[in-house]
């Protein structure tokens, strides 16, 4: 039987801390949740549950919210071994509120992630690695930068690398955009983030829409500058949440329209996009069927409150299988 895949994750693991609505019969506010998440961290439990051998690399506080986050990744098919524990700063954390259904995001600096540190037990992972994932938000302090670029470089010609564009502002530019797109094989962003990566790198991006956001056709013209642009680019993903998601290669394009969802939470079904678009590009599956498993997977994840829900073995069997119909 073949091993598994080595799938990695680097960058930011943090609580997402989400103030809940209404009041309590006190009168009192009631208390915020407490949700395990960050891009990176999400991605790898994805693609830990899809039969992978993931690990998250990252780097935690030695505190009380640092001891959480292992107790809460234990259960989960996800290798925390690699990760740093520091002694000086605090776990992350990020405050989530809701306007309009959509999450806006408060995240508090400085933070353990902030300070990557390469190790040589890091180095001999990359040097294995089949797939690493790794953002822009992990990239906002110098030395978590220069840790994530090198970890990169030092992967094999035959990894994957997918740069997860995940804009959180005021932590992106397009100095960072550029570095890592020159470093990656896969970009991955969504419908919104789009023409912002385009005017950052000078690449002026198609007419938009009415409503602001790029249509199927100038987001396609979008994706191919970028291609044209960055050689080592194999694949653009743009997602655009409930509408589905576009996929395009130098010779070939796919549209997916998406699944109707009753969304419970936004939060992570990106990042469960890309890791089931992981999973299926390390089995050389064509556009289809990635666009097929990234939707559905981010689907079920939307339609599930936090970023690592519950995952009942015949639910993930049933969606393989119809994944592997369309196939």
């Amino acid at each position: 039987m073949r091993e598994p895949r080595l799938i990695l994750g680097i960058g930011e693991l943090l609580w997402d801390i989400v103030a809940n609505g209404g009041a309590a019969p006190s009168g009192d506010a009631p208390a915020p949740s407490l949700t395990l998440g960050g891009a990176p961290a999400n991605f790898t439990v994805m693609a830990g549950r899809l039969g992978n051998h993931a690990a998250i690399l990252s780097r935690i506080g030695r505190d009380e919210l640092g001891r959480q986050a292992v107790n809460r990744l234990d259960p989960l098919p996800v290798d925390t071994s690699l990760l740093e524990v520091d002694p000086a700063h605090e776990t992350g954390r990020v405050t989530v509120s809701f306007v309009h259904g959509e999450p806006e995001y408060t995240i508090h600096q400085p933070a353990a992630w902030d300070f990557l540190e390469l190790s040589d037990e890091w180095v001999k992972m990359a040097e294995r690695a089949d797939v690493i994932c790794f953002g822009t938000l992990a990239q906002r302090a110098a030395e978590s930068r220069q840790t994530i670029q090198t970890f990169a470089a030092e992967t094999p010609a035959s990894c994957i690398r997918i740069f997860d564009v995940n804009l959180r502002a005021p932590f992106f530019s397009g100095e960072v955009l550029q570095e890592s797109l020159e470093l990656a094989t896969v970009v991955k962003m969504n419908v919104a983030e789009t023409p912002v990566v385009l005017n950052l790198l000078g690449l002026a991006p198609g007419e938009e829409s009415p409503r602001g956001h790029l249509d199927a056709k100038a987001l396609r013209s979008s994706a191919e500058r970028l291609l044209d642009e960055f050689p080592s680019l194999d694949l653009v993903a743009i997602t655009r949440g409930s509408h589905g998601s576009l996929l395009v290669k130098r010779e070939e394009w796919h549209e997916h329209p998406g699944f109707p969802t009753k969304v419970a939470d936004p939060i992570g079904a990106g990042d469960a996009f890309t890791a089931a678009m992981a999973h299926y590009l390390l089995r050389g599956a064509n556009l289809a069927t990635l666009n097929e498993a990234g939707n559905r997977w981010g689907a079920w994840l939307a339609s599930q409150p936090g970023a690592m829900p519950e995952l009942p073995e015949a639910f993930r069997s049933a969606v393989s299988a119809a994944i592997e119909r369309i196939a």
